[in-house]
């Protein structure tokens, strides 16, 4: 995502002819672009992405379960909070 931003960024400067970067290279403003490409096929390709998406979806199964053991009115370790006796 930074390698979007500053690819953006230099881009922009670049048409607008600030200096030093509206006498840089193409090449130069464009490689930020490219590493960022690079960097997401490198993620998709090994699983990186798949074991965020992976993650994330165990901790909301994680919360949701305490949520619903907290309206259940039992405490974290299984036990009711106050039981009539």
């Amino acid at each position: 995502m930074y390698g979007v931003v500053i690819g953006v960024l230099l881009v922009l400067l670049k048409l607008a002819g600030v200096d030093p970067v509206a006498g840089w290279s193409w090449w130069w403003i464009l490689t930020p672009l490219g590493l960022a490409v690079l960097w997401w096929e490198y993620a998709d390709r090994s699983g990186l992405t798949k074991r965020r998406e992976i993650d994330k979806m165990e901790d909301r199964k994680k919360q949701r379960r305490v949520q619903n053991m907290a309206a259940l009115g039992m405490d974290e370790k299984g036990r009711r909070g106050k039981a009539k006796r």
